[in-house]
């Protein structure tokens, strides 16, 4: 049986590598791996150079994985996370639509306000306010008005192979003896590992739209640390503050939602992919080899 081919864009980062490992059981598919740092490198700003190379490999599906990430940066660097996050689902969907291919955009909590009192469903209303959601929201619509076989997949709290608050958190345990977190942020920790599963469980069929993808549970970063210390081995006291004590200390330049947990109702809908809670992701993510 000939392999169905997947262009991966952002194949280095945290959750390309997620999906790579989930795909390499999986003798359907035969992945293309793009990324600035990659072999075979693809700038998905380049609306000529994504189209030619998507009609080149003519693949069953893209997996869009590449973002710009750096929240704070982005508040004066624009254009830069206009071109990466909005411009680039753009092209990508652009392509995907003249070849025919599935396209999977991977998104983000950040394009809510951040002052809900109800885990958020794919159904109440958006309103981002930093640069990064913006971005991201507009990603979102382009994807939405130039392919019509799509997955878009909001997930939150990201962690994976690669640099992410659980590894920050061990490596600062090693000279600190306390550690200072925000308590009054509330989400939900998301393994790149349960993610990349959820995309191969969509991939084959056709229940194309919105979707929130992210670990069951919720939690703020201070009991978020709490547990990525427990699970390390670390004595490392965390000290609960307020966002507002935080920034005092450590100014931010991008706001951050104070609630941003979300509802995979979709999912639950459709029958689709169960994630699972986050203290188990977690914990199979440290007998991963946090990988």
């Amino acid at each position: 049986m000939e392999k169905k081919k997947v262009i991966v864009t952002g194949c280095n980062g945290q959750l390309g590598r997620a999906v790579n490992r989930e795909f390499a059981q999986d003798d359907r598919y035969e992945l293309v791996n793009t990324d600035v740092t990659a072999d075979i490198k693809l700038d998905i700003t380049d609306v000529d150079q994504v189209v030619s190379f998507v009609k080149e490999n003519a693949p069953y599906a893209i997996l869009n994985c590449a973002a710009y990430t750096a929240v704070d940066k982005q508040e004066s660097d624009v254009d830069l996370s206009m071109r990466i996050n909005a411009i680039g689902p753009r092209n990508l969907a652009i392509a995907a639509s003249e070849t025919g291919s599935k396209l999977v955009h991977i998104s983000t909590d950040y394009v809510f306000p951040g002052v809900s009192d109800h885990p958020l469903t794919e159904f109440d209303p958006t309103g981002p306010v930093s640069v990064y959601g913006k971005t991201k929201l507009a990603g979102e619509e382009f994807v939405r008005q130039f392919s019509d076989r799509f997955y878009i997949i909001r997930t939150a709290w990201l962690y994976g192979d690669g640099h992410n608050f659980a590894k920050t958190m061990l490596r600062l345990s090693e000279t600190h003896d306390e550690l200072t977190v925000v308590s009054d942020q509330l989400g939900t920790p998301t393994s790149a590992k349960e993610l990349a599963r959820c995309i191969r469980s969509l991939l084959p069929g056709e229940d194309y739209g919105l979707f929130h993808g992210t670990c069951e549970g919720d939690t703020n970063w201070a009991e978020f640390a709490e547990e990525v210390l427990k699970l390390g081995g670390k004595d490392t006291k965390v000290r609960h503050v307020t966002t507002e004590e935080y920034a005092r200390n450590n100014p931010q330049s991008a706001p951050r939602p104070a609630y941003s947990i979300l509802d995979n109702y979709m999912l639950r809908l459709t029958g689709g992919y169960t994630f699972a809670d986050w203290h188990d992701a977690l914990k199979e993510y440290f007998g991963d080899g946090l990988k």
